[in-house]
């Protein structure tokens, strides 16, 4: 038996591990970035404003933190206007390189200096956490083996407990969130000029489950989760503790944000298909991938949590 934390970063990093061995999110689960171009979009937009409030500096980077399979970084690539895109140098951040055009990097870890947009979309859900439960009024550790059979571990103290008193008071499980704090505010801290955006799923103090969300991922399907490497492990955020460990921050949902950066799920009239029928059948096409991408019960109900002065 181990921690749960152990047991799930084995299960994602280690050698042969989910992720060490080139795993995509794409083989496995729906992500906004393979929807379509419209949020790569949506982002150049945002990008667009913040570097609008830099004053268009030389070099402008837009760093993609857990850059999957690296589709979001290829499509800001290839979308940015021309004259952006000399300008413009962005940067996959993967485990396991991902293949993108030749002008994106790629590195393992996060530059040491941003001036730009730093994006971490579907990343934070990824850190490992530890996992509690109450037992007979004590909030103990839950530890587990390859096979997914859980133990009841040692009492939850120190930092941990702290953590779980503030954000998450009265749960019967909980992850606790604090790795995700700590790599969130280190990626915050990096970005020298400009604006951090982590875009995943999570949750915020009013909503907070009471039962915990840790689950797998496989072929496209929820699975139960088992740190066996076999399959991705991940849970919700807790994106006011994160927002609160980077020194505040802007959280909206996936919808809101995109309409305020311009995108409308609005169908094309319909005598338009009679009088040109191709743009008819590209628009509608359009309509429905932003319908996705903003629809509240599923991608739409993403949070976004935006640092920097250069609000949308």
């Amino acid at each position: 038996m181990r921690d749960w934390r152990q047991a799930w970063q084995a299960a994602l990093y280690s050698p042969g591990g989910f992720f060490a061995r080139g795993e995509r999110p794409s083989a496995h689960f729906r992500t906004s970035p393979l929807v379509g171009p419209e949020l790569a979009e949506a982002l150049l937009e945002l990008l667009a404003r913040v570097d609008f409030a830099l004053g268009g500096p030389a070099a402008l980077d837009f760093v993609d933190v857990g850059a999957g399979g690296g589709e979001l970084s290829a499509a800001v690539h290839d979308l940015a206007p021309p004259a952006l895109r000399r300008r413009l140098c962005v940067t996959a951040v993967e485990f396991s390189p991902p293949a993108v055009p030749a002008a994106v990097r790629v590195r393992s870890d996060l530059p040491d200096r941003v001036v730009g947009l730093l994006v971490g979309h579907e990343w934070l859900d990824s850190i490992p956490c530890r996992i509690a439960e109450v037992h007979s009024g004590q909030i103990r550790a839950v530890h587990v083996d390859d096979h997914g059979t859980e133990s009841t571990g040692p009492a939850v103290t120190g930092a941990e407990l702290e953590w779980l008193r503030r954000w998450w008071p009265a749960p019967e499980r909980a992850e606790i969130g604090l790795p995700r704090d700590e790599a969130w505010a280190d990626a915050v801290g990096r970005v020298r000029a400009g604006a951090a955006l982590a875009v995943d799923y999570g949750h915020v103090m009013a909503l907070r489950p009471r039962e915990g969300t840790l689950t797998g991922y496989l072929a496209g399907r929820q699975v139960r989760p088992i740190p066996d490497g076999n399959r991705d492990l991940t849970a919700h955020v807790a994106m006011d503790s994160c927002a609160a460990a980077a020194g505040g921050g802007v959280i909206t949902s996936q919808a809101t944000a995109l309409a305020a950066l311009g995108l409308s799920a609005t169908a094309p009239a319909s005598g338009l298909a009679a009088t040109d029928p191709l743009r008819w059948l590209t628009e509608t096409a359009r309509s429905g991938r932003i319908a996705e991408l903003t629809d509240p019960a599923g991608l739409g109900g993403f949070h976004w949590l935006l640092h920097g002065s250069m609000l949308p």
